[in-house]
Formats: structure tokens, C-alpha cells, sequence
């Protein structure tokens, strides 16, 4: 069973990927937060094995946070964005420690790739 976190300023995108997420059998969120200091702080003490974490966000947006949780643990982070012209963003996330990056409108197929890929990577 794969612990999963989501982090997303938008409850609207938190419930799409919740709905996804819940739907897999070895998968199961355990928190969620709002931007990138939350993120922070739940991934301490929640340790989740999987995080959605979107980009853009107040406070501290996920690229800062993907980094400062990298320095905590190990941890499976997919950015999510919905930038236009991503390719340096995507560049980015990765130079972060990011090990995948999903788009918005999230599409359910490429939410459960994602969880596939990074059930690869734990094993």
C-alpha cells in the first residue's frame, strides 16, 4: 500500500486527485495541504511515500518545498502544473529532486501512470 500526500493551493485540483487516488487499491491519501509549508511540516510527521505537489502556490511554492523535502527523506514527488511552455519548468522540477510531472487538467490515466511509475521506482 503506497501512502500518498497532495499538495495543491486549489481544494478543487486536492478533491480531482483525491477521487483518482482513491479509486487504486494500493494507494491511499493520508494528507493534504494547501501550499508548500504545509507540505513541510505533514511530510515530517506523515513520512507519505508518494507526493502531488502542485507548482505555483502562496507561501512557498513546490519547487522550494520538492527541494526542502528531499533534505528530510526519501519521498516519490510528481510536480503538477498547468504552465504553458513547460519544458524548462519541467527541467526544473527535475534539478529539485521531482521524479515525475503531470499536467492540469489532471487526466485520470495520467494520475494512475504516474502512481504506477512510482511503485517501479520504490521497489
Amino acid at each position: 500500500m503506497c501512502n500518498v500526500m497532495v499538495v495543491d493551493d486549489s481544494l478543487f485540483m486536492r478533491m480531482i486527485l483525491k477521487e483518482i487516488i482513491e479509486k487504486q487499491p494500493d494507494a491511499r491519501i493520508i494528507g493534504e495541504a494547501a501550499n508548500g509549508i504545509q507540505a513541510i511540516e505533514m511530510y515530517s510527521h506523515l513520512q507519505p511515500d508518494i507526493i502531488f505537489m502542485d507548482i505555483t502556490m502562496p507561501n512557498m511554492d513546490g519547487i522550494v518545498a520538492a527541494k526542502e523535502i528531499i533534505k528530510l527523506g526519501e519521498t516519490y514527488i510528481i510536480m503538477c502544473s498547468a504552465i504553458v511552455g513547460q519544458k524548462p519548468i519541467i527541467e526544473e522540477c527535475l534539478m529539485a529532486g521531482a521524479k515525475d510531472f503531470i499536467t492540469k487538467p489532471f487526466k485520470e490515466e495520467q494520475v494512475i501512470k504516474s502512481l504506477e511509475k512510482s511503485k517501479l521506482y520504490m521497489n
